[in-house]
């Protein structure tokens, strides 16, 4: 980082008000070394839940009160809103991952990681675009599968376990070396 001068601060100023600096969000550029693919696991069961709920919840008659409407409508958009953030929330973990733990050497290793990761975010889209449950079981089984590779990556083995969440499935944990 350079000091600061009066002009290279007015400088500054001036880019910043013809190139707006535009908000960067990452996990974390130290890089800290925490990953985990969890995050991306309960949001993968999440996107499943919210399609579970919508199929289950009862359309109101065609001679239902206005109360009756608007609480299925504002329960319909609360799940929807709920859906579709944990869509996106499985693409950023998978991102992050993908793109700032896996190096050229994982790659080699693990050929098979650019395409799974495309797949993810190609389902993610897909599962959040609909209310079809097999599209969101099947983006649950693409992230186990990314778990899976993550932590052999890392040398570890792991086990499947029932999540005993209501939407039901297995989460993917790692069991040591």
């Amino acid at each position: 980082m350079y000091a600061s001068t009066p002009s290279t601060s007015v400088a500054n100023r001036f880019l910043d008000a013809v190139f707006r600096p535009r908000p960067v969000h990452a996990h974390c550029d130290i890089p800290c070394g925490i990953y985990d693919p969890h995050e991306a696991q309960i949001g993968a069961l999440t996107v499943l839940r919210m399609d579970q709920l919508i199929g289950e919840l009862p359309m109101p008659a065609m001679d239902a009160k206005p109360e009756e409407r608007a609480a299925y409508a504002s329960k319909l958009a609360r799940y929807t809103a709920v859906k579709e953030a944990h869509s996106e929330r499985v693409k950023a973990e998978v991102r992050v991952i993908w793109g700032d733990y896996f190096t050229p050497d994982h790659a080699k290793n693990f050929p098979q990681v650019h395409d799974l990761v495309w797949k993810i975010l190609k389902q993610a889209s897909k599962a959040r675009q609909g209310t079809a449950i097999a599209d969101a079981q099947e983006l649950v089984k693409l992230v186990q599968e990314f778990s899976e590779l993550f932590w052999q990556s890392k040398g570890a083995k792991t086990k499947r376990q029932p999540s005993l969440q209501k939407s039901g499935g297995e989460i993917v944990y790692p069991v040591g070396a």
